[in-house]
């Protein structure tokens, strides 16, 4: 007996230390990949900050990091001089700010769509929400004589009926995320046809001022454009927030999560409608950017190492991908600026074109 009693002391202690020794591997873990976590969001909200600086900065009318900081600040650091006020404050700062608000928007819309549907190819611009928006924009410019905001209000209606049509069609007793991409880009396919149409049935002027918001550019966005989409963000962020606590145990799939208690379509709904709710409002206020919301969350994945809050990161990614892009667009050609879309799609192209070669959009679907 005292022998057994020994034997049975030793394989308590074994197993105890066992577990003490899974533990402290597991808290290792985590306190690796939270320092990792940190260090890449505030590399990127460095990068946001470099990127906002250099666009405020740098133009045909060079402005000090100085004068930029006095015309932000105010009396703190002392009055700036009127000119670069003006260059800081009414002519750049609005367009970088609706770069910034829109990219951001942008990237974490593919984020919720790409996890909702484990597929990377679930994005806004490619499952058809852009190209409803699009649609309508075309028609309060062509038909309804409307310019402005009033052609914003438009494209956000149409992203957001484009949204529940497809809903609608890609319904059976529950929506997988494979059906519904195949119904988007379906919906995207006949939009962009009826797109094509309306643009050809009109006056050759009158194409070119649709042309101009179908390209996706920021050029003549003023406070308007950035008040209405901060407001719009103010709303949406923290209701994403609270409603993405779900979204990992979904992303396990549809009987773990019921299996949980997690009441599966509505919270994909809830989740589904904030994602195209973001899309709908960057397009309104930046046109149909096309890959920022493709690429935004991939590219943040890479440091991450697929951990981590992958949301806020693809946030982070599309404020620094818009305003670079936009930038670029400005800067790269002396005699000609390009649109924000221009650059985005050449950038954005080979990168669907390389994730198409390497299969990994049909091993994720």
């Amino acid at each position: 007996m005292s022998g057994d009693t020994v034997t049975g002391g030793a394989a308590a202690a074994a197993e105890t230390e066992g577990r003490e020794a899974a533990r402290r591997t597991v808290t290792a873990v985590r306190h690796r990949v939270g320092r990792r976590t940190y260090t890449v969001i505030a590399a990127l909200v460095l990068a946001v900050l470099g990127t906002l600086a250099a666009a405020l900065m740098l133009g045909e009318f060079g402005v000090p990091l100085s004068e930029v900081l006095r015309s932000l600040v105010g009396p703190l650091l002392g009055r700036a001089a009127w000119e670069s006020e003006f260059f800081v404050l009414d002519v750049r700062l609005p367009r970088v700010l609706t770069a910034v608000l829109s990219g951001a928007a942008f990237g974490l819309s593919g984020a919720l769509f790409q996890s909702l549907m484990r597929n990377p190819l679930a994005s806004p611009d490619v499952i058809g929400i852009t190209s409803g928006a699009s649609v309508t924009a075309v028609v309060c410019v062509l038909f309804l004589g409307l310019g402005g905001m009033a052609v914003s209000f438009g494209a956000l209606a149409g992203a957001l009926i484009t949204a529940a049509l497809i809903y609608l069609l890609a319904w059976r007793r529950g929506v997988s995320g494979h059906r519904l991409v195949l119904v988007g880009i379906a919906v995207a396919a006949v939009l962009s046809s009826l797109i094509s149409y309306l643009m050809t049935a009109t006056q050759v002027s009158d194409a070119q001022r649709s042309l101009a918001w179908l390209t996706g550019s920021l050029d003549g966005h003023g406070w308007p454009h950035a008040g209405s989409l901060a407001v719009c963000l103010v709303l949406l962020l923290p209701a994403t927030a609270l409603s993405a606590r779900a979204l990992r145990v979904l992303e396990f799939g549809d009987d773990t999560a019921a299996g949980l208690g997690v009441r599966v379509e509505h919270r994909r709904l809830v989740l589904l409608a904030l994602a195209v709710a973001l899309a709908a409002v960057a397009t309104a206020a930046a046109g149909p950017v096309p890959f920022v919301a493709l690429v935004s969350a991939p590219l943040a994945r890479v440091p991450l190492r697929g951990r981590g809050p992958a949301l806020t990161a693809a946030a982070l990614v599309g404020a620094v991908l818009m305003p670079a892009s936009d930038f670029i667009g400005q800067h790269l050609f002396d005699a000609t600026e390009l649109p924000v879309g221009v650059v985005t799609g050449v950038a954005g192209a080979p990168y669907l074109l390389l994730m198409m070669a390497t299969d990994r959009a049909g091993r994720d679907t």
